[in-house]
């Protein structure tokens, strides 16, 4: 059987209490069923990302693969839907699926990702790239994220009202009219839904493929707000923050073929519900002291600057 990795024991435990120590008690079972069924055997150590193992395998008298096996959650169940959809348009390929054990066998990338790349144009470029390559038509069933923009707006006013912060009105107000503008009314197209460097690896295939994908259907321009979010950590220092922000902006818009205004809007979103979310819950990177304060000033300044074309695009809305 597996050896679960203790880092990821801890972790799943912190977060899922006696449901995820019950899991992970089961874990090296499953996989030794999975392994079975699909007719693999173990091929290397055992890795790990936030929710899930991953397990090298060699497939009898086929390519490597490995097997991905995810703790329960309704935000992990439509992974594979996006794999299938895409058939290895941009993305690792699907070759088995067990959805009651939230479980796949797929195509095996290489370890390194893209956010280990020097420059950072090139990081923004392929990540605009495989953004284009997976804007596809969404196959029925998936969740359409426009179904989530009355959540995000109660969210957003709440926490403007509950929490302590330095956000002005006109920034939070920008980000209201995106949900009411961009967020109610969206394409139906297959996004990745969390795309950032870490979740592009790269591959022998192609040269970048996507993993951990949300699934959703939606506005392409989405996660460029998702990519702009990751990459500001490496903005704390910036000499010039304004240039560098919107430098990433330019070459995802353009790499993706998409609207650049549309990009920044969704960005700005994405900063503030940041801003708000540090607060109330710490970051994966930083749950307290001060490089939790450290990102969460992060946020706020960059929420206030993509707030200024916002601004000007509809003064009606930012006060």
């Amino acid at each position: 059987m597996i050896r679960v990795p203790d880092a990821f024991v801890r972790s799943t435990v912190e977060r899922e209490g006696e449901r995820g120590a019950a899991w992970l008690g089961e874990l090296p079972g499953i996989v030794d069923e999975l392994l079975g069924c699909w007719g693999c055997v173990p091929d290397g150590e055992v890795m790990h990302g936030g929710v899930a193992v991953i397990v090298p395998v060699q497939r009898r008298a086929e390519e490597p693969g490995v097997l991905k096996v995810s703790f329960p959650h309704p935000g992990n169940v439509h992974e594979p839907d996006a794999f299938a959809a895409w058939g290895g348009r941009g993305a690792v390929l699907l070759h088995g699926r067990d959805d009651e054990r939230f479980a796949m066998l797929l195509e095996r990338a290489q370890t390194s990702t893209l956010a280990e790349e020097e420059d950072g144009d090139e990081v923004v470029m392929v990540a605009g790239r495989i953004n284009r390559r997976l804007a596809i038509p969404a196959p029925p069933g998936l969740p359409r994220l426009r179904a989530q923009a009355d959540a995000w707006e109660e969210e957003l006013r709440r926490d403007a009202d509950e929490l302590t912060h330095t956000l002005s009105r006109y920034v939070v107000d920008a980000a209201v009219a995106t949900v009411r503008e961009l967020g109610r009314v969206q394409p139906d197209i297959l996004i990745h839904g969390d795309l950032h460097a870490r979740n592009i690896l790269r591959a022998d295939r192609e040269p970048w493929l996507a993993v951990d994908p949300k699934g959703y259907a939606g506005d392409p321009a989405y996660d460029g707000g998702t990519l702009l979010k990751t990459r500001a950590v490496g903005l704390l220092d910036s000499d010039d923050l304004h240039k560098a922000v919107h430098r990433i902006l330019d070459v995802f818009a353009e790499a993706a073929e998409l609207d650049r205004e549309r990009v920044q809007r969704w960005a700005q979103l994405h900063a503030v519900q940041a801003a708000y979310w540090g607060r109330r819950h710490g970051f994966r990177r930083a749950r307290r002291g001060p490089q939790l304060d450290r990102f969460i000033e992060m946020a706020d300044r960059l929420a206030k600057l993509l707030t200024e074309r916002a601004r000007a695009m509809n003064p009606a809305q930012t006060g």
